[in-house]
C-alpha cells in the first residue's frame, strides 16, 4: 500500500499513506479540519513552517498556498481524518447564528489545537463509519460536520472570522505576492487566480514588473534560497530542494551548478 484515501461523504475522509513521504503544493479551496493519527507531517508557508505529529488537530485556512510533506513515523504509516468545511455548508451554519465578529482577511496562519478532548472525541467518532459498506448518510454528516464547527466556536472565540470569510481572492500586489510566495511550486494559473488575475494579465503583469518570463524569474529565486540554505543554514541539499520548490533532486542540482558554477553538495 502507498496512498489510499477512503471517503464516506465528499467532505469526510481517511488518508492512509505508507511509502517514504509524500509532497504536494497546493492551495485549499475549502478549510480543511484535520487530526492525525499517525504518521508527522510539515507543513511550509511564506511566513513559517509547521511541524505536526500523531495525536495533533489542526485546521487549514482556505485559498492560501502551502508545501506539505507527509511522513510515516516510528513503523506506522502517515493516517489522518480530514473534514472540509465547504462555503457552502459554512454559509448555511452562520445563517442560523447569531454572533458578532470580524473577518480576519487573508490571515494564512494555521491554527493547531494540540489534541483537544472535544475535537478528538468528534474526529474519532467518525473511524468506525470507515468500516461500514454503503453510502454515509447525509443527515448524519451533516450533523458530524456542524458538531466540529460548534467545539471549533467554543474552543476558540476568533475562528468566526476565519471561518465567515467568504470572499475570493480579488486583484492584489503582484510583486509583493510573488516575492513572499516563490518557493511554492504552483501553476501560473493559480498564481494568477491568488492574486486576482487572468493568466494572461498575470503574464503581461509579471513581465511588465520583473522584465523577464514567471518561469526564468522563479528558479532564479529558487535557487537563490537554496544557497543560502546550503551555504548559511549548513543544510542538505536533499533535505531542502522539495522545500524551496523543486520536484526532482537531479533537476535541482543540474539548474544549481548551472547558475553557481558548482553542485549543491560542495557548500556543505
Amino acid at each position: 500500500m502507498e496512498f489510499q484515501i477512503n471517503y464516506i461523504t465528499p467532505d469526510i475522509k481517511l488518508s492512509t499513506y505508507d511509502d517514504r513521504l509524500f509532497k504536494t503544493e497546493t492551495v485549499f479551496e475549502y478549510h480543511m479540519l484535520v487530526w492525525f493519527i499517525s504518521g508527522e507531517t510539515k507543513i511550509i508557508q511564506a511566513d513559517q513552517s509547521y511541524l505536526f505529529r500523531a495525536g495533533d488537530i489542526f485546521l487549514i485556512p482556505r485559498n492560501h498556498l502551502a508545501t506539505i510533506i507527509n511522513y510515516p513515523k516510528d513503523g506506522l504509516p502517515h493516517k489522518a481524518v480530514v473534514m472540509h468545511l465547504t462555503t457552502e455548508r459554512l454559509k448555511q451554519f452562520y445563517a442560523s447564528v447569531e454572533c458578532e465578529y470580524k473577518p480576519m482577511g487573508r490571515e494564512s496562519k494555521i491554527y493547531s489545537f494540540q489534541n483537544h478532548p472535544l475535537l478528538k472525541s468528534c474526529l474519532a467518532s467518525l473511524i468506525p463509519y470507515f468500516e461500514v459498506e454503503g453510502p454515509f448518510p447525509e443527515n448524519i454528516a451533516s450533523l458530524k460536520i456542524t458538531e466540529a464547527i460548534s467545539i471549533l466556536r467554543e474552543i476558540d472565540k476568533d475562528i468566526d472570522g476565519i471561518l465567515t470569510d467568504f470572499e475570493e481572492p480579488g486583484k492584489i500586489d503582484l510583486a509583493g505576492f510573488m516575492e513572499k510566495n516563490y518557493m511554492f511550486n504552483m501553476s501560473l494559473e493559480r498564481f494568477g487566480y491568488l492574486t486576482g488575475r487572468s493568466l494572461s494579465t498575470f503574464n503581461r503583469d509579471f513581465r511588465k514588473i520583473f522584465q523577464t518570463t514567471p518561469q526564468r524569474w522563479l528558479t532564479h529565486k529558487r535557487l537563490e534560497l537554496a544557497y543560502y540554505h546550503l551555504k548559511e543554514k549548513h543544510k542538505k541539499p536533499s533535505d531542502i530542494f522539495m522545500e524551496v520548490g523543486f520536484e526532482d533532486f537531479s533537476h535541482f542540482s543540474y539548474a544549481f551548478k548551472k547558475q553557481y558554477g558548482l553542485v549543491p553538495s560542495a557548500l556543505n
